[in-house]
């Protein structure tokens, strides 16, 4: 009976990733024949190989590179400023979180006091009692602000179509009662992949659709406050799934680009209404039904007007703090110390501002910089793992143990995930060995009884520094679905704030504390064993995980 079981759980693994991106070819063609174009942008990528195996061609700024020490910063990072929006804010006005229940805490703390506005995205909002609190809190703050303190608070939540309408109860079901009570200040945004329609839509079922393409950003802000995560709004993330948090207190430039990025992704979504039916917004072309490329180039207009509109500001202000300057009034600005750069990430629309912006970082990480890179799903684009490999900096990547995997002790095969994601490591540690890195390139798993771990990011350490000047933090995971498939966000913090350099050292230093360093006998252990069948699947489906 074990070979029919064997091949039933290849085929369905086969099946339902792999045979998506068939089915989505030919159900365009099939039910959109009158949308036709020459020179189609159906941005789902190739299911057995990676088509971008090479980086992109990186942007470059004279004088960017070379530049050693603080003193250095300006010259070394900030040609990012001139593909995105840069926000000075005090270093001191930035905060570090180390755990679940500190997000969870400060979360729940600002929802009660917001005034103006709580913007929430998240891949789903779980069904749990934390969660129900979190929604109670929401409830308390829209009465306070109707009946005591006689104040217009809106509050806007964005999630991801397919996992928010996952079962019976749901992220949908557990917001109805706001939205039915709160219609004028509530709204919730439901992101819908244009990816997923046609036959593709009829025939994957729940769970399955979510690979194709989700709605991924973290973004979590109340008035003039966020906190940028790779955390979604679960019980688990609020209690044993580690993470990477980060709050800005009073830094109301970047709210407000994040409240208006957040909206501008809700407005191209599906809205939930106080009957649970979704409706799109006037005007705006529906991702499912409507043509494929005419929703990704209206949404790309959208989303895209949200970055140009801040860069626009930024060089007006710029313009007039150098008139003032010139005319006497010194140098403005002396505890700004830190730069905020916002990055997103949306393929499918053709928006990949973080990824170029990531491998430039990346290529430009010279030899005797550490680069402290952690994901906890270790599946590096093939484009990444190149830079990594490449003469460069010292690398030091932390992923998930399998015992902390998310996937661990799932059902069916889902379960198997985590020995698809040690065949990856291994693949990959053989790779460092055949080119000879291993002094350069080291390997880590996190390891933590009864946790999971979600943690994603890097934090880079320029030669001759014991402080990282720069972190990247958000939802972004380094891998496939990050760059092709999921709309994705994160900031990259450039400081000159010792402080806050300490506070990101201890942060790293945390997180690899709790870690061992992969050999040769780590892929030895028993518990290290990949089934053959796993390992044939791998290959083929590695890019929707």
């Amino acid at each position: 009976m074990a070979a029919p079981i064997t091949w039933r759980r290849l085929w369905y693994c086969v099946y339902s990733p792999a045979m998506a991106g068939v089915f989505t070819r030919i159900s365009d063609r099939f039910f959109r024949t009158r949308d036709r174009r020459r020179g189609s942008l159906l941005l789902l990528a190739p299911l057995l190989a990676e088509a971008d195996s090479s980086p992109l061609p990186l942007f470059r700024s004279p004088g960017s590179t070379g530049a050693q020490g603080t003193d250095g910063l300006h010259a070394r990072f900030l040609w990012m400023a001139e593909h995105v929006p840069a926000f000075r804010v005090p270093g001191t006005h930035i905060h570090i979180l180390t755990s679940p229940d500190q997000f969870y805490q400060a979360m729940k703390a600002r929802i009660k006091t917001a005034k103006r506005r709580v913007v929430m995205a998240s891949l789903y909002l779980g069904t749990g009692p934390l969660e129900q609190d979190l929604v109670d809190c929401m409830q308390e703050a829209l009465q306070r602000s109707q009946e005591v303190d006689n104040s217009d608070l809106q509050v806007s939540i964005l999630l991801d179509y397919t996992r928010g309408s996952r079962g019976q109860t749901n992220s949908r079901t557990m917001l109805l009662p706001l939205l039915q009570q709160y219609s004028s200040r509530m709204r919730v945004s439901l992101y819908h992949t244009p990816d997923l329609r046609g036959l593709l839509r009829l025939l994957v079922p729940q769970r399955f659709n979510e690979t194709i393409g989700v709605q991924h950003i973290k973004a979590y802000l109340f008035d003039d406050d966020l906190i940028i995560s790779g955390a979604n709004l679960s019980d688990s993330y609020f209690t044993n799934r580690q993470d990477r948090y980060v709050l800005l207190e009073n830094c109301w430039e970047v709210a407000d680009f994040f409240s208006d990025l957040v909206g501008a992704v809700g407005d191209v979504s599906l809205q939930l209404q106080p009957d649970n039916s979704v409706s799109m917004m006037e005007n705006m072309v529906h991702p499912y039904r409507g043509n494929r490329d005419d929703f990704s180039a209206s949404a790309r207009q959208h989303i895209m007007e949200v970055v140009n509109t801040a860069r626009t500001r930024q060089d007006i202000a710029k313009s007039e703090r150098l008139k003032r300057e010139s005319k006497g009034g010194g140098e403005e600005g002396g505890k700004e110390d830190t730069w905020v750069f916002p990055l997103i990430q949306m393929k499918p629309l053709g928006i990949q501002v973080d990824e170029e912006i990531t491998q430039r970082l990346l290529t430009d990480a010279d030899p005797g910089a550490t680069v402290f890179l952690t994901s906890g799903y270790f599946n590096l684009t093939r484009a990444y793992m190149s830079l990594v490999l490449g003469v460069g900096a010292d690398y030091r990547i932390l992923t998930a143990s399998p015992e902390v995997n998310g996937f661990f002790g799932a059902k069916g095969i889902a379960g198997e995930i985590p020995a698809a994601y040690i065949h990856i490591a291994r693949q990959f540690y053989s790779k460092v060995c055949q080119l000879g890195q291993q002094e350069r390139v080291h390997l880590h798993e996190y390891h933590r009884a009864h946790w999971t771990f979600h943690a994603k990011g890097l934090w880079y350490y320029l030669r001759g520094q014991v402080r990282p000047c720069l972190t990247l933090i958000g939802s972004p995971n380094f891998g496939y679905r990050s760059v092709h498939r999921d709309l994705e966000a994160q900031i990259a913090i450039v400081t000159k704030n010792q402080d806050l350099q300490a506070h990101l050292q201890e942060e790293q230093e945390m997180l690899y504390q709790r870690s061992t360093e992969v050999s040769s006998s780590t892929f030895q252990q028993p518990d290290r064993h990949v089934k053959l069948w796993v390992k044939l699947v791998t290959p083929l489906i590695k890019n929707f995980f």
